[in-house]
């Protein structure tokens, strides 16, 4: 299984990303999908999550109304696309895979871990 995570960049606050997360040799609609970072000196934390048919979605309260995670299971990949970035939003951006339904925040339940893409944001 291979697991790729990309998009990551320096921007502006108020700025946008959009993170792409892609996987091969595996059935991707069989997967849910989550998003985590991990900021500096801090514990990774979960932003976002996505269920295995991409009809369910959940959202850390820093990234609610702000970004958006989407699932495409015929191209293998999903995305978070990020809006009105702050300074706080500044970390190592990881994709996930976990082998159940529904939108998981707990990083446990996840089997597989990409290798991490980072986001600055400077204010």
């Amino acid at each position: 299984v291979q697991l790729q995570a990309s998009g990551g960049g320096s921007v502006q606050a108020g700025g946008s990303l959009t993170l792409s997360c892609r996987a091969t040799k595996l059935r991707f609609s069989s997967y849910s999908v989550g998003w985590f970072r991990q900021a500096p000196g801090k514990e990774r934390e979960f932003v976002a999550a996505i269920s295995r048919s991409g009809g369910g979605t959940a959202y850390a309260d820093s990234a609610k109304g702000r970004f958006t995670i989407s699932k495409d299971n015929d191209k293998g990949a999903a995305a978070l696309e990020m809006n009105s970035l702050k300074s706080e939003d500044t970390a190592v951006y990881y994709c996930a895979l976990a082998l159940y339904g529904g939108t998981l925040t707990a990083s446990s339940m996840y089997k597989y871990w990409g290798q991490g893409t980072l986001v600055t944001v400077s204010s």
